[in-house]
């Protein structure tokens, strides 16, 4: 949860958790407004935060608090952060009452006369289980009559907090470890559970052979006979497979001239202090920006400094595929 993009900027999140409601009157209109961060964005939150919110997974956030309590029972002032912690989850996340849902929300269908009231926590979990992981068809009903931006609107405070009590305990057992208290593999903090980019390049040896040649067994196992290593030299224009079509494309990457310095990534910034959408794409990074990207782009840079520019590739000699055809392994 810590990866995520919507907890990039901790402030933000925390806000998204209090539920704020903004007012205005425009011509004796009372207008209320929800500033809520795109739908697709708190979708993988959510699919994210699921396992924590389930009472079956190993990763429940209750358990985990329990294991803690067992390992503070000697420290009071742990074992009364602990409690304090259970009993805000329990009311934020499965709260007994519609006071302690926040609101609830009331409509009535003019059209059959039938009136439905269902609290934000309710309507919250119609979204979760209903909207984006499809589980629970009789939460899903329960909410449709409130339409989906009623039910997403009651997500996004829950699932900000959700992100946020996750947090707080990831870092409360750092805390933990830091002090002894809790004996744990520096693995555990070290492993990589989130890509900060998916735009990367790399070295590779890639190999082609005729369709129907024996696959390799295993990837310490030498090439099979009949395997072949693509070079500059391979007199090949394309790679096709009958169901994907062309798989391999060859157009080589950004050069180092190409590629912004600092100054130019700095230099592009717009006047309220980012960059633009097709900006970015020009320089390889995906929309929404991921984390990291700006550091990865100028350690490219400094590479391609040092290493020169890469080559064009040869204009290969087209492949009569009447004749061949070829499977990219």
């Amino acid at each position: 949860m810590e990866e995520h993009s919507l907890a990039v900027d901790w402030d933000a999140l925390v806000a998204l958790s209090q539920m704020k409601i903004k007012v205005r009157f425009n011509n004796g209109e009372v207008r209320i407004r929800h500033e809520l961060p795109p739908e697709e964005v708190v979708e993988s939150a959510a699919a994210r935060l699921r396992p924590i919110l389930l009472e079956n997974e190993e990763c429940f956030h209750m358990k985990a608090l329990a294991a803690l309590g067992y390992f503070c029972r000697i420290s009071p002032r742990d074992v009364e952060w602990l409690k304090a912690a259970r009993a805000e989850w329990r009311t934020r996340v499965n709260p007994s009452t519609c006071e302690q849902a926040g609101y609830r929300v009331m409509v009535a269908d003019p059209a059959t006369g039938k009136d439905h009231d269902l609290d934000a926590h309710r309507l919250a979990m119609a979204w979760i289980y209903g909207d984006v992981v499809h589980h629970d068809k009789e939460r899903r009903l329960e909410g449709d009559a409130f339409g989906l931006l009623d039910r997403f609107r009651a997500a996004v405070p829950l699932v900000a907090w959700a992100m946020v009590g996750t947090i707080e305990l990831l870092n409360y057992i750092r805390a933990l470890h830091k002090d002894g208290l809790l004996q744990l593999r520096q693995e555990v903090f070290d492993e990589r559970v989130a890509l900060k980019a998916t735009v990367w390049e790399e070295t590779a040896e890639v190999f082609f052979a005729p369709v129907g040649a024996e696959p390799p067994s295993l990837a310490s196992a030498p090439m099979p006979e009949g395997w072949l290593q693509l070079d500059k030299t391979t007199n090949l224009s394309l790679f096709q497979h009958r169901f994907a079509g062309q798989l391999l494309n060859t157009d080589r990457s950004l050069s180092m001239t190409e590629l912004p310095s600092p100054a130019e990534i700095e230099a592009a910034r717009t006047p309220a202090g980012g960059w633009k959408r097709d900006q970015l794409a020009a320089w390889g990074v995906p929309w929404p920006p991921p984390k990291g990207w700006k550091g990865e782009l100028i350690e490219r840079w400094e590479a391609a400094r040092q290493d020169g520019a890469p080559p064009p590739l040869p204009s290969p000699a087209p492949v009569d595929f009447a004749q061949e055809t070829l499977d990219f392994g």
